[in-house]
């Protein structure tokens, strides 16, 4: 009986020590999957006005330092190929060749990065506004307009270099986009800047929320822009979310995908309902279908 019991309790230490291994191995497996980065999503590369540039810094094992692009510092990110510098093209870019500024750790030299910028003609739009102050505003209003235009320079022009951004944007809002990116504007007959945002057009109390995440640096009510969301996504990345009828978020909130900014609405210069939706980069406002 003692080799009887024996032998049967050969078989199940063996199973017993065979599933120890399989758990274990899982386990390791499962971990090694969590802890494996996942790839960097690089927005589509457009060399426009309005686009974004990717350019090539090397291959090198640490961050090959800073690059600046018409006086505000880029986003330097390590892709599988290498390090590269995401440069935003502002919409007023002149088509050529253009030069942003790159400086090697350590070094005091300044190395040239340039790259050519290609013409596109966007479309035209015509609206008509009901409130005449919103196409010719009055002297009060263009103090109030001059005060918020520095106000949002700074809420775009933010870089906290330690903070990584999500380039793989979420759709804020689902909607018909109704207006594309860089139309040339005219409001009542009257030429305007062109559109720097994406419009997306939803029913007034349509959720807004945030396409990655990153840290609310200002809210407010704006002459042209209405109710208005700004959002830091690291490394001057910026989005931006105007025209809203609730905010309900406020400055130094972390957010993440998915969490609620506020309302889709009709404030500010609107013809009607709708997400006003920027993506800046290096202060650049850029397309957001890019991203």
């Amino acid at each position: 009986e003692p080799a009887m019991s024996c032998s049967r309790l050969r078989p199940a230490r063996s199973r017993a020590a065979a599933r120890a291994v399989v758990v274990t191995a899982v386990a390791m497996v499962a971990a090694a999957t969590v802890a494996a980065p996942s790839p960097l999503f690089l927005p589509r590369e457009s060399r426009v006005p309005g686009g974004v540039a990717i350019l090539d810094l090397g291959d090198g094992e640490t961050a090959p330092g800073t690059v600046v692009f018409n006086g505000y510092r880029t986003p330097v990110l390590r892709s599988p190929d290498g390090w590269v510098a995401l440069v935003g093209i502002p919409l007023d870019a002149e088509p050529g060749l253009q030069t942003a500024s790159w400086q090697p750790p350590g070094s005091e030299e300044q190395r040239r990065l340039e790259f050519s910028v290609v013409a596109k003609q966007y479309a035209e739009q015509r609206l008509k506004v009901a409130n005449r102050r919103h196409v010719e505003p009055s002297s009060e209003d263009l103090e109030r307009i001059a005060e918020e235009r520095k106000r949002i320079d700074a809420a775009l022009g933010t870089y906290p270099a330690e903070r990584q951004p999500v380039f793989a944007l979420q759709a804020p809002v689902a909607g018909r986009r109704s207006s594309s990116f860089g139309l040339r504007r005219y409001f009542n007959d009257q030429p305007r800047n062109p559109h720097s945002g994406m419009d997306i057009a939803a029913p007034t109390g349509t959720p807004i929320l945030s396409p990655a995440p990153g840290v609310v640096t200002d809210t407010g009510d704006y002459f042209f822009n209405g109710n208005t969301v700004f959002v830091d996504h690291g490394q001057g990345v910026v989005t931006m979310y105007c025209h809203l009828s609730r905010i309900d978020v406020k400055p130094g909130d972390e957010v993440d995908t998915g969490t609620p900014l506020g309302l889709v609405g009709a404030t500010g210069r609107v013809t009607g309902p709708h997400l006003h939706w920027g993506v800046a980069v290096n202060r650049a406002l850029v397309d957001p279908a890019l991203f």
